[in-house]
Parts: C-alpha cells; sequence; structure tokens
C-alpha cells in the first residue's frame, strides 16, 4: 500500500516509537529500583493505608459492649489452627476448651474484640515482631486466624439471633483484620505530601492513552486508510 501522506505518516510512526521508549523506561527499575507500576502501586497503597485506618473509632464501638456475655462454638480448618486460635481467646480473658478442630468459648465479647483489635493496630503498625512474639508463631498466621475466626464467630451468633453482636464482629473483621492484614509492611503517606506526584501520574496516563490513539491515526492516515460513514 503506499503512502499517500508522508508527513502525517511519520509522525505517527515517530510517536509510536515515542511511545515504546517510554514503555520499556517505565518498565525498568529506575524508579527507587522498582519500575513505574510497582512504584505507582506502592504509592497509591501508602496513600490509602493512611486513610483506611479505623481501629480508634472501633476500640469506641466495641466498648459498648463491655460486659456483653457470649458462648461461641467455633469449627477451625485444623487441630493446629484451633490450637493457635484458643491462645488468641485466651489473651483477651475467654475461658477456651478445645476437642480437636472445634473451640468451645466463654468470655466478654468486648475483651475478646478489644485485644483483636490491639493485635492488630500492632499489625497495622507493621510491628508484627511483637506479634509474632505475643504467641509464638508468624504474625500473618496471627492475622489470618483473627480473620477465619471472626467469620466463625459472626455464625456463631447469627445461629443464637445475637444479630448485633454478629454485626460489631463482622464489621471489626472487615475494618481492622483485613486491612491491618492487606497493608502490612507499607508505609503510610499523606496524599499532601506527594500531591505532585499523584497529580502528574493521572495526567500522564490521560496523555499517554491519547498518544498512543493519535500515533495510530496519524499512521492510518496517513496509509490512506479514512473512517467513512
Amino acid at each position: 500500500m503506499n503512502i499517500v501522506d508522508k508527513k502525517e505518516f511519520f509522525l505517527g510512526a515517530g510517536l509510536l516509537a515515542a511511545f515504546f521508549v517510554v514503555l520499556v523506561i517505565f518498565f525498568s527499575p529506575v524508579f527507587d529500583g522498582k519500575n513505574g507500576l510497582e512504584y505507582l502501586d506502592n504509592l497509591y497503597n501508602s496513600i490509602s493505608k493512611g486513610s483506611a485506618y479505623y481501629i480508634p473509632d472501633l476500640k469506641k464501638e466495641v466498648g459498648a459492649y463491655s460486659g456483653t456475655s457470649v458462648n461461641l462454638t467455633l469449627m477451625m480448618d485444623s487441630d493446629e489452627q484451633a490450637d493457635q486460635t484458643a491462645k488468641l481467646f485466651n489473651q483477651g480473658g475467654a475461658l477456651v476448651n478445645t476437642n480437636g478442630k472445634q473451640l468451645s468459648i466463654a468470655g466478654d465479647l468486648a475483651a475478646i474484640l478489644e485485644n483483636c483489635l490491639v493485635d492488630s493496630d500492632l499489625m497495622y503498625a507493621n510491628s508484627g515482631e511483637q506479634l509474632s512474639a505475643k504467641y509464638g508463631y508468624n504474625e500473618r498466621q496471627v492475622i489470618y486466624n483473627w480473620w477465619n475466626a471472626g467469620k466463625e464467630m459472626d455464625k456463631s451468633l447469627s445461629k443464637q439471633e445475637l444479630f448485633k453482636e454478629a454485626k460489631i464482629v463482622g464489621t471489626v473483621n472487615k475494618k481492622a483484620v483485613e486491612t491491618a492484614y492487606n497493608y502490612y509492611k507499607i508505609q503510610p503517606q499523606k496524599i499532601s505530601d506527594k500531591y505532585g506526584v499523584v497529580i502528574f501520574s493521572l495526567v500522564f496516563y490521560v496523555v499517554y492513552t491519547l498518544w498512543y490513539g493519535f500515533a495510530i491515526l496519524f499512521m492510518f492516515e496517513g496509509w490512506g486508510l479514512k473512517l467513512e460513514h
């Protein structure tokens, strides 16, 4: 196929070549040892961590359940997990009976959840070594066991039609345990500290997308290809 408009065609080809040069640079480890995608992913995770800290408010909500006694039956995935999880409830002052994978628990709901929030707070603050020392096993497993126990607590309380109690357990699980696990080892940052980088990344994304589109458009038009109704 003959090139109808060489100037427009080579403009598009130049834009496309430059597009791929930038793409190669973006995926090279030139941003603090990370590629551009990893750098921006870490940046936005750091910013979102700073705005996803609900533990102080949850402590107030949990405090309203002080003196609320609960009896729970939880089923774990293994005998080992049951033994590990029993330690979590013991730290919250609950009485725990272990029978294989099953836990029978009696205790104060607020005390149990307050201990859960203390552990989640340590994980959120990237102080996993303190959590590991507290229970004698890996900190990620500690928080995973809390999350699994939270699901089982929700089921047990719902079966007893203790729906308000089940709701606060679910809230703690979602807003404290899950976020602590997901944001572990990420350093929180304020968006105001990285305002320029955030704005640049958003503008760059739009410009870079249009860049590719116009490069293809100019090349096709230079070839003589036209879109017609």
